[in-house]
């Protein structure tokens, strides 16, 4: 009895697309065959693998992005619910139908839900969120971290450049040169690192600049929108302290 209600359920998403990032967006409603323990993702596949709409007509099958399906590598942000999330591991069971899809809005689109996420990879390369080892020669082992300092600092690296603070973030848009929630904490983590250290004032001095520290609001959005629980407020605040030390710091020198 349970295989035949299973078999019989369907599952409505509506999706908003866009052929193009110059086109209007508009929406399209899909019905799907339903299957226990789908997520977001499997249920745009099987779009993709029969791309008739609700009406009966033959369309294009959803453009998205996706990698590892494991919430890792960050590729699959897109709205679902009115939420910033990963669609990997948005489970349709726990979902309210229609399952509502949209692109994120706070980056460009590039086709459907597929956006175009250079903003924040420009504002990593701003504060310089690496270690600068060129790799010429063996360095042998680093300077170990301090077990208090590395447990915290771990927690920082989980980040994978999803996009989702950005976009649940009120003070990131067009209008807006605000440098972003996940770029901060970077420069949080990277000057936390015995060797990327060196750098830390020069990161400093990128975020106090326009668009730096100064843009951040203090919605809180961040943190509660972050899919891996980063601290990204204590990040920020903990950064809102080291820059204002450095500006006495200038003060004093100059």
């Amino acid at each position: 009895m349970a295989e035949a209600q299973t078999a019989n359920r369907t599952i409505r998403l509506t999706v908003t697309r866009q052929d193009d990032p110059s086109s209007k967006p508009y929406k399209e409603e899909f019905e799907i065959p339903y299957r226990p323990n789908m997520n977001v993702i499997s249920a745009l596949m099987e779009i993709q693998r029969n791309p008739v709409n609700t009406k009966g007509e033959h369309t294009t099958p959803v453009c998205w992005e996706s990698n590892c399906l494991e919430e890792v590598c960050g590729a699959c942000s897109m709205v679902i619910n009115g939420k910033p999330r990963q669609a990997c591991t948005a489970l349709v069971d726990k979902l309210e139908q229609p399952i509502r899809i949209e692109p994120m809005k706070t980056f460009p689109v590039i086709r459907d839900v597929v956006i175009d996420r250079g903003r924040m990879f420009e504002s990593l390369k701003r504060v310089k969120a690496w270690i600068p080892i060129d790799g010429t020669y063996d360095l042998g082992p680093g300077p170990r971290m301090a077990e208090s300092k590395r447990q915290w600092a771990y927690e920082l690296s989980k980040c994978m450049t999803c996009g989702v603070c950005l976009e649940a973030c009120p003070n990131v848009n067009d209008k807006t040169s605000f440098i972003g929630p996940a770029p901060i904490s970077q420069v949080r983590l990277f000057n936390a690192h015995p060797t990327g250290e060196m750098n830390k004032e020069e990161r400093l001095e990128a975020l106090m600049e326009d668009g730096g520290i100064e843009g951040c609001g203090n919605s809180q959005n961040c943190v509660q929108a972050c899919p891996k629980g980063i601290p990204l407020t204590t990040s920020i605040a903990a950064i809102n302290r080291d820059t204002t030390k450095q500006l006495f710091k200038k003060w004093l020198m100059s």
